[in-house]
């Protein structure tokens, strides 16, 4: 058992919780409770820590077997209760904690996964929380992939992990350096139609057709959308606002769109 706050284990595990530079070094991020363990690959499963307490229940045991663990197998440490609140983003831990090894994607990956992609593209977002309910959202409504500039958030920031309720695990998620010039000329090459969700929008966003490939831009939650972005859309779309408010934010008017898409394709 881990009873010292200096353990090497332990220290490497704060450090993947603070720094995106280490998460993405050794291509590994945390995620912790035991529905996210629960959920997550076994393939991709890199290490488990639990909590004293946690190990002494009947519980504990039962979903390790579902990932055909064994307490003493070598991917399972048990921790002092206080070493492991230590490494909890949570006010009340569940008592588990795992490594998890990112997944491998490409765009060609995603564009390619479907005849018919739904993307989310996503510039310069801030949010942990925005971006894990659109991952969330996303897979609830169907969505192939998500895209997002490399001014964006960390994905693998434990607020957006513990958000997404475990899809991390199943949206593909990409970097890209420029949207405008990686991401559009392939996205055209596809066939896909690109859609930016803008004030000075054309048409309310249920006038279009998003039953074929369909990638929507949402914007940075203070200034939306750059104009060199926008410039790229195929389409300028808005949701049309009562009373004196301007806009929504950025995951529930990414959820308003991803699920106008799934209507129309249902």
């Amino acid at each position: 058992m881990i009873t010292s706050m200096s353990n090497p284990q332990i220290k490497e595990v704060q450090q993947l919780l603070k720094k995106a530079k280490t998460r993405r070094e050794e291509r590994v991020f945390v995620a912790e409770g035991i529905k996210m363990f629960r959920e997550a690959p076994a393939d991709r499963l890199c290490k488990v820590y639990v909590s004293e307490t946690f190990a002494g229940k009947t519980e504990f045991e039962d979903i390790l077997r579902g990932k055909s663990l064994n307490p003493d197998s070598d991917k399972v440490e048990i921790v002092d209760d206080k070493v492991f609140k230590s490494l909890s983003d949570t006010v009340t831990p569940q008592g588990v904690l795992c490594l998890i090894s990112m997944g491998n994607w490409s765009l060609q990956d995603i564009m390619k996964e479907t005849e018919y992609p739904l993307l989310m593209v996503l510039e310069d977002l801030q949010d942990p929380g925005n971006l894990g309910t659109i991952i969330r959202t996303g897979e609830g409504a169907g969505v192939t992939g998500v895209i997002l500039s490399k001014t964006s958030v960390d994905v693998f920031n434990p607020k957006v992990i513990r958000s997404t309720m475990g899809s991390i695990y199943r949206v593909p998620v990409i970097y890209v350096d420029s949207i405008e010039e990686e991401v559009v000329p392939m996205l055209k090459t596809y066939g896909i139609t690109t859609y930016a969700a803008h004030l000075k929008g054309e048409n309310n966003y249920d006038q279009e057709d998003y039953s074929k490939g369909t990638a929507f831009f949402i914007g940075n939650e203070g200034n939306g959308l750059t104009d060199e972005l926008t410039a790229c859309a195929d389409t300028l779309i808005k949701i049309p606002m009562a009373g004196q408010v301007e806009s929504l934010n950025a995951a529930m008017a990414s959820g308003i769109l991803m699920y106008e898409a799934a209507r129309q394709r249902r």
